[in-house]
């Protein structure tokens, strides 16, 4: 793993809830600070040392910015299962209890400690998610990552696109995502948190904005829509796609309340693998009929006037802030450029005269 640059944590220090109850859904990990370790990020000023702002005492009422930090591809016993009283990986004297039977050697592997900052992952579509799941057992992730690499037929498996061996049974620790612990000891992670949408990227960001994943047949009307995991008929060109349905900007948009869909790099033009930008897959808000409606498309906007307005003190009510593959931690997008990613992005908040709210 790269070595990261320590930060100064003196200030802001919150306790934890007690019992600490880590998770994660990496996709939806940071509203409001991390603190640990960083290295540095291009396109952010924050990526360094920082002096946190004080953190508000008390009262949910306090809060009047929500920030959702979208990632990739990462599941809580991936990056927490053996955080100190979580709810994650079995145990007994440090070493796993349960495994995953690989169907090709008649073994059952065990998880193990996996300090690589490249992952390759495994298929992560709606079938994937219910094979790995195999009824509840939570044993199925060799079986399908096997069978994701024989068949090879979908973008959303990264062992596909990376040419790799799957990593599926791999954890990491403290030692290689610093600041992602910091946070889990200093603030809040929950162990019982879960993804919306037991698929791939494209249905999870529609549910992340609208609390629904859904397919319809005409994008001007919205009894046309069906609920959708799958969404593979979604995979077509950047512009294509209508969402007929109302996303949470919409009841934003009739309450005055102001909010920004930032993406890093700007809108990528590929659906995966661009060089730079957000791919069109996770760049999902312009899509939505009502954003066009409302002439709120001004609401989607490049990830440096997020910096921008942190730094002024205007960060709006409710942010999204959306990745480019790089800075995503998908594979092969390595974990500590996007951990250094989100640091930047946080500690920007921590600086800004918002912080307090």
């Amino acid at each position: 793993m790269r070595q990261a640059t320590r930060l100064d944590f003196q200030k802001g220090r919150q306790k934890s809830m007690k019992p600490l109850a880590p998770v994660f859904a990496i996709c939806s990990i940071l509203f409001a600070a991390i603190a640990g370790y960083s290295v540095a990020t291009a396109g952010s000023p924050y990526s360094h040392r920082f002096d946190a702002a004080a953190v508000p005492t008390s009262g949910i009422h306090k809060i009047k910015h929500v920030i959702v930090i979208m990632q990739e591809n990462r599941s809580f016993d991936s990056y927490f299962g053996t955080y100190p009283g979580a709810d994650g990986i079995p145990m007994s004297n440090g070493v796993p209890t349960g495994c995953s039977p690989d169907p090709q050697s008649g073994q059952c592997v065990k998880p193990f400690l996996n300090h690589q900052d490249l992952n390759s992952g495994g298929p992560h579509v709606a079938a994937s998610a219910v094979q790995d799941s195999n009824g509840g057992k939570m044993d199925g992730f060799v079986k399908s990552a096997e069978a994701g690499k024989k068949g090879c037929a979908t973008p959303a498996n990264p062992v596909c696109v990376n040419k790799a061996v799957a990593d599926v049974m791999g954890y990491h620790d403290g030692t290689d995502i610093p600041n992602y612990w910091s946070y889990a000891r200093n603030f809040v992670l929950q162990d019982h948190m879960f993804e919306n949408v037991a698929s791939w990227s494209l249905p999870q960001h529609l549910a992340m904005v609208s609390g629904w994943s859904a397919s319809c047949s005409s994008g001007s009307d919205p009894t046309s829509c069906t609920s959708s995991l799958a969404g593979s008929s979604w995979w077509t060109k950047p512009g294509s796609p209508t969402y007929a349905w109302t996303d949470i900007t919409y009841l934003l948009h009739k309450r005055h309340v102001s909010w920004g869909y930032y993406l890093d790099g700007g809108a990528g033009n590929v659906g995966y693998g661009g060089a730079s930008g957000v791919p069109y897959i996770w760049n999902v808000l312009p899509g939505f009929a009502d954003v066009q409606a409302d002439g709120q498309q001004s609401g989607v906007q490049d990830l440096t006037n997020f910096y921008s307005a942190a730094s002024s003190g205007k960060l709006p009510a409710v942010s999204w802030v959306i990745p480019q593959i790089t800075d995503s931690e998908h594979p092969p997008a390595l974990v500590s450029t996007g951990q250094s990613y989100v640091t930047g992005i946080v500690n920007a908040v921590m600086h800004s005269k918002d912080w307090s709210s």
